[in-house]
């Protein structure tokens, strides 16, 4: 492809750094979920989701944009979760063809249970790392970044602030 951007070296460089401690972290974070709490990340993820929502439920269709994942992989998760007791599946009364998924107060206790651990172990690996400076700088990093791959998750862009006005009022 002649009209092809390739990436030059710093570009190369970045990328795979980003791409490996991405990859490093997820896998990280889903062993240390597996082994302390029975439970891979993308399962924490959903149960996250559905404790943040309100009355801890959303339509499946909706959790699964949320989770960054398809409905397929969803669906087969939500299974997984009402195995144990953690999610519970009704359909929805407004059109019969979507369903709910809602965190049931097991899955709620399951979650409670997982946080601290998860949340001790991202502090390990994304946090403790950086400055209070590259954090802020990773944040905004992260919110272009998902802005131009996922707009429909990303936060709003910050607002700019106003130039003062000048001139005299009469």
């Amino acid at each position: 492809m002649a009209d092809t951007r390739w990436l030059d070296a710093e570009e190369q460089a970045t990328w795979r750094a980003f791409l490996g401690a991405s990859r490093a972290i997820f896998e990280e974070l889903d062993r240390q979920l597996l082994r302390d709490a029975g439970m891979p990340l993308t399962y924490y993820e959903v149960l996250v989701r559905l404790s943040e929502a309100e009355g801890r439920q959303l339509r499946m269709h909706e959790l699964a944009r949320l989770s960054g994942t398809s409905r397929s992989r969803l669906s087969h998760a939500v299974t997984r979760l009402e195995e144990q007791g953690w999610v519970a599946r009704r359909d929805c009364p407004e059109d019969g063809r979507g369903a709910y998924a809602t965190l049931t107060e097991d899955g709620f206790e399951a979650l409670r249970e997982a946080a601290p651990g998860h949340v001790e172990a991202v502090r390990t690996l994304l946090f403790d790392p950086l400055t209070a400076e590259q954090v802020a700088t990773l944040g905004t990093i992260s919110e272009q970044v998902l802005r131009a791959a996922r707009p429909d998750l990303a936060p709003p862009p910050p607002a700019r602030p106003r130039p003062p006005t000048t001139g005299t009022t009469g």
